[in-house]
């Protein structure tokens, strides 16, 4: 029963982990916690379902699902954070802001497609892989497997390409990247687009696996993922994927041990023992501030 539940665990905390992605993405770049994180992932995961409904396929409706969402997040960027930067705005506005359009966007969701749970069809065989007294589902090999491949991915984008080097450049000194003649604002928006792909694969992932979609399905996904992403040190995408890996598995043991009651509440129980003990994640690293 204990492996048993850390499977599960693991599997759940893999998506948890690819919405955490999207939090580290962007706070890596703008240093701004971005909270309409959350209900761009159940855009994602409520227009695949309904492209899926339009009978056009399940992977067409899949991959045009995900660039949607992935130009969603462009449009959030350019539409209310890239004209606070160019008015150099604090950060608390841009922080209200990002609250502001996750608002927006779950209630034009809830508004075009009711606020009630839709079923989502499985996107992988039935039947199931046991070992030994442990039984895994094709859905959780499958979704173990994604997201695995989709966060190594996304570790050689930021690592390996010419655009990881300018994200990392715009990381390190946004000024320093601009003089040097990279184009910030692009670099933020193909970040956005970034998350907003991640976050569509794990939205389909998850309603997949529980079989459903509805509006306001973002809300506490998005506070687990930022939870793992604080967790494992937010900017950091191997710490994403601990943190999540993490909360999915002290959620899975909690539901099990103490209840499902307990579910929601042990993730954050968790994120407040180790920052205390250690306030910058995991992974993150102590900034120094120059005065």
């Amino acid at each position: 029963m204990l492996f048993q539940q850390i499977i599960n665990g693991l599997t759940l905390g893999m998506t948890y982990a690819l919405i955490a992605v999207g939090y580290s993405l962007v706070f890596g770049i703008l240093r701004l916690v971005n909270f309409s994180h959350g209900s761009v992932y159940a855009f994602g995961a409520n227009s695949i379902l309904f492209l899926i409904s339009m009978n056009i396929g399940i992977m067409p409706a899949l991959i045009l699902g995900i660039f949607l969402t992935g130009a969603l997040g462009v449009i959030v960027d350019k539409t209310a954070l890239e004209p606070l930067r160019k008015q150099h705005a604090e950060s608390i506005t841009s922080l209200i802001t990002t609250i502001g359009v996750s608002s927006v966007i779950t209630n034009l969701l809830t508004a075009q497609l009711g606020s009630q749970k839709r079923s989502f069809p499985s996107l992988f065989p039935a039947g199931s892989l046991n070992i030994g007294s442990i039984s895994l589902t094709y859905t959780q090999l499958g979704m173990l497997f994604i997201s695995l491949a989709l966060l190594l991915g996304l570790l050689a984008i930021v690592n390996r390409t010419k655009i990881g080097l300018a994200m990392r450049a715009s990381e390190q000194n946004i000024r320093a990247a601009q003089i040097m003649g990279i184009n910030v604002n692009g670099v933020i928006s193909f970040t956005f687009f970034l998350g907003g792909m991640s976050a569509a694969i794990a939205g389909a992932l998850v309603s997949s696996y529980y079989s459903m979609a509805y509006p306001n399905m973002g809300y506490t996904a998005g506070l687990k993922a930022f939870a793992a992403a604080v967790l494992g040190g937010i900017g950091s995408l191997p710490g994403s994927l601990v943190g999540g890996l993490l909360v999915g598995s002290v959620e899975s043991m909690a539901a099990t041990l103490l209840g499902s009651e307990f579910r929601d509440s042990m993730a954050f129980i968790i994120l407040i023992i180790v920052l205390v003990i250690r306030p910058h994640g995991l992974f993150g690293k102590k900034e120094i501030k120059k005065v």
